[in-house]
């Protein structure tokens, strides 16, 4: 078979309806994947581009059950599953203080144990794809976060969980090749249309927006366009890394006192 006689990637973006993940799913369609994108409620409008519109599942990926059968679907859909892009998560502001048990358990089964949970189905698709017309198993995306980096006040477990999903991509990594291949992509400050929801009114966007080196927000293409290159033949030789998307991170809050670096 050729080049050209393959068919289009198949590929999973769990929590691909909105923000983040439809920007990515957006980014698979324009390049000519085949995209099934899954989530609690099924959307108003499906991500599409380029003339090609997503397939939808709808699934918990907290429970182990319907994870393993958005990636069942994604084969029944495509006939295979080349790339799974683990996009689902998230967690609103909470003092860890006086946040419930619950509450903590909860962010941290969204953030860490879902991704497992999907990634471990997908491996055992992947696995046996591998060699199959001259193609390699398949490519894991995790999408992590720049709280998983650095104190994260008012999403402790949030950060606490992402950090986790960083260290379980170097694990997977060595557990899972040759076949497939795992990484992360962890974005900083990202515009999505829930921008205002997430980071304040226009003028704390502003003064957010000043303190970024590149002076702009990543937006959801930004980190579509990461995602592509880690599926990517050209990314056959990276796994187990994380590739971070922060346009030049955060200064240190000791400059703001005046104080140079020693």
């Amino acid at each position: 078979m050729s080049a050209v006689d393959k068919p289009a990637p198949a590929v999973l973006v769990t929590g691909g309806t909105r923000g983040i993940g439809a920007g990515i799913a957006r980014g698979f369609l324009r390049s000519g994947a085949s995209v099934l994108v899954c989530g609690r409620a099924e959307p108003a409008e499906l991500p599409s581009a380029a003339g090609r519109t997503a397939a939808f599942a709808r699934a918990d990926v907290r429970d182990p059950e319907q994870a393993a059968a958005a990636v069942q679907r994604t084969v029944g859909e495509f006939g295979r599953l080349d790339v799974l892009v683990c996009n689902a998560g998230g967690s609103p502001y909470a003092a860890a203080a006086t946040a419930s048990p619950r509450f903590h358990a909860k962010v941290i089964e969204l953030n860490l144990i879902a991704p497992l949970h999907v990634a471990q189905a997908a491996n055992a698709v992947m696995q046996g794809q591998a060699g199959e017309g001259g193609r390699g198993g398949g490519a894991i995306i995790m999408v992590g976060s720049v709280s998983g980096a650095r104190p994260s006040p008012g999403t402790a477990a949030y950060g606490a969980a992402k950090a986790g999903l960083q260290h379980l991509v170097t694990s997977l990594a060595i557990e899972w090749g040759p076949a497939v291949r795992i990484n992360c992509v962890v974005p900083g400050f990202v515009a999505t249309e829930a921008v205002g929801e997430q980071y304040g009114d226009p003028a704390t966007v502003a003064a957010v927006t000043a303190m970024v080196p590149l002076r702009r927000f990543a937006t959801p293409d930004d980190v579509a366009e990461a995602c592509l290159f880690l599926a990517s033949a050209g990314a056959s030789y990276v796994s187990g890394t994380c590739l971070t998307l922060h346009g030049g991170g955060e200064p240190p809050a000791f400059l703001s006192t005046g104080i140079g670096a020693t």
